[in-house]
């Protein structure tokens, strides 16, 4: 956060030149930030950051030579305090999950106001995340979606011998492990699934493709 009175340093990275002159132009008239460099891609925004070390860098997602992301996580592993705003107009999960683990502080979309922009990097800087309302919204849904199941070679090996109609007894002769074993898999199995017998079992994992070769 720059000292009181004084402007907001911002660097602006955008591979398309018109893009950036406009992100460049209105910012122009805001009395508190001040534009002090560009880059058009990310390699360049890294040595421009390194450089300038500005308050913030707005940063655009695809770009060549180095992407959004990867400028990102260079710049935040970097010794400058520069916090890092995507400005971009794409909102795929993928794309939002890779720059805030990347470090991004924020993430905008294009359609952004003048006003808006101009509050985004005003928080940004005083190290408060910013992010558009349909990011939020994503973000929220991508934080509320169950944890992928991901079962052991072992309990895949009993599951499909359950799907082969395989008594505990014979799963146990089958995969040379005593009986009481292959039920504590299958125990184990059916917490991983939330379900509560072998046939719903086998009927969740097949359609999960967790059992592979089968389904």
């Amino acid at each position: 956060m720059p000292a009181a009175h004084e402007p907001i340093r911002v660097v602006v990275v955008d591979d398309h030149t018109v893009m950036r002159a406009g992100v460049v132009a209105l910012l122009a008239p805001v009395p508190d930030i001040a534009v002090v460099g560009e880059a058009a891609d990310g390699r360049a925004a890294v040595g421009v950051v390194e450089r300038l070390a500005p308050d913030v860098a707005l940063v655009d997602l695809r770009m060549p030579v180095m992407d959004g992301v990867e400028a990102t996580a260079a710049i935040t592993a970097g010794s400058a305090p520069t916090r890092v705003l995507i400005l971009t107009t794409y909102d795929t999960d993928v794309e939002i999950e890779r720059a805030v683990e990347a470090g991004a502080i924020g993430y905008l979309l294009k359609d952004t106001t003048a006003e808006q922009l101009a509050e985004a990097v005003r928080s940004a800087a005083r190290g408060e995340t910013v992010l558009a309302p349909r990011v939020a919204e994503r973000l929220v849904a991508l934080m509320r979606r169950p944890a992928p199941v991901v079962l052991t070679a072992r309990e895949q090996d009993v599951l499909g011998a359950v799907a082969d109609g395989l008594s505990n007894a014979e799963i146990g002769r089958r995969l040379v492990i005593a009986e009481a074993t292959v039920k504590t898999h299958l125990l184990r199995v059916f917490a991983k699934l939330d379900v509560s017998d072998r046939t719903r079992a086998v009927v969740v994992a097949m359609e999960r493709g967790l059992l592979p070769g089968r389904g």
